[in-house]
């Protein structure tokens, strides 16, 4: 009878809690932050989820493209946003994982204490492509190219910090070549360049690249997570073809506010979102693209970015990555 009462009361106050986090609704207009260009896989994840929360909040939420600084400029702005619950913002692997490290000192916002988590969204995982004047067709061959014309290969990233940017200097610090890294305001203002062939390589997320490689526009190497993706299964991983042995960078994107946001804003915009992505339709959408759903409640997702900040220092450290 005991057991029977103890789970009536948790069934009431999971209800109670369901409740309470639906009961915050915005006044008006609320701000998304992206950190990147117009048509990446972030700000196409970023607009659906806008485009959700719209429909279920009941007023316009805008999509803002803060970009710069490996993703800085907008994870600033959205720290120093006021935390009433009508600005929220994307996060990544590099505002909160490779930056703090990346940037010491100068980085003017702590990934930690300055947001307050509300879940886990996508994991993308990237591919190495190159323009058809680079001859490599495999990574061992685009190794032997590099040693072959040390600083001939330009490798473009979509910022200073990215996981596209560690993935190329991690392979220049294991392979032991010269590379030139040049960073652009996202992956979308450097796709134009590497199609013309003013720079030759970049580590990209799929769904970026995923069209120039069907259309031969540009090859794919292979890509950097240890198993193959979807959205690209004849290409191999790094990890298997030689002398890239547990090669595994990924990028992850997650949803935050600033921190002081009231706890049921938090729950309110967690119980829109992580149903939302759950959707079959769009974890198949999203698939497609390269990007793996990926969600977790605001508690887990603070103790995931404190790992990964504790993760990639060591890997900046040893890459000898600096910001440019």
């Amino acid at each position: 009878m005991k057991l029977k009462s103890a789970a009536l009361a948790a069934a009431l106050l999971a209800l109670t809690t369901s409740t309470q986090a639906q009961d915050w609704k915005p006044v008006r207009q609320v701000k998304l932050i992206t950190l990147t260009t117009a048509g990446g896989s972030l700000d196409l994840l970023a607009r659906l989820i806008a485009d959700e929360l719209s429909k279920q909040l009941g007023q316009q939420v805008i999509v803002e493209n803060r970009v710069g600084a490996g993703g800085n400029i907008g994870a600033q702005a959205l720290a120093k946003s006021d935390p009433d619950g009508h600005t929220i913002g994307m996060v990544t692997v590099s505002t909160h994982g490779i930056n703090p490290a990346l940037y010491g000192d100068n980085l003017r916002f702590d990934p930690v204490k300055d947001f307050a988590p509300i879940t886990l969204a996508a994991d993308v995982k990237n591919v190495v492509v190159v323009h058809p004047s680079v001859p490599a067709k495999t990574m061992p061959e685009l190794v032997a190219y590099a040693r072959a014309n040390p600083d001939k290969i330009a490798f473009g990233s979509a910022g200073t910090g990215t996981s596209q940017h560690m993935a190329g200097e991690l392979v220049k610090m294991i392979a032991n070549v010269k590379m030139i890294h040049v960073p652009y305001r996202g992956a979308a203002a450097a796709m134009p360049d590497l199609l013309a062939g003013r720079i030759q390589l970049m580590f990209v997320s799929i769904p970026d690249a995923k069209n120039h490689i069907a259309a031969g526009g540009l090859r794919a190497l292979g890509v950097t997570s240890l198993t193959r993706a979807a959205a690209l299964p004849d290409v191999a991983p790094m990890a298997e073809q030689g002398g890239f042995d547990n090669f595994d960078v990924r990028a992850w994107f997650g949803v935050m506010a600033p921190a002081g946001t009231p706890a049921a804003v938090i729950q309110s915009y967690h119980s829109i979102i992580v149903p939302f992505l759950k959707r079959e339709g769009v974890t198949k959408r999203l698939a497609a693209l390269g990007l793996d759903t990926i969600t977790s409640s605001p508690a887990e997702m603070g103790e995931f970015i404190k790992a990964e900040i504790a993760k990639w220092a060591p890997a900046v450290k040893a890459s000898g990555a600096k910001v440019q």
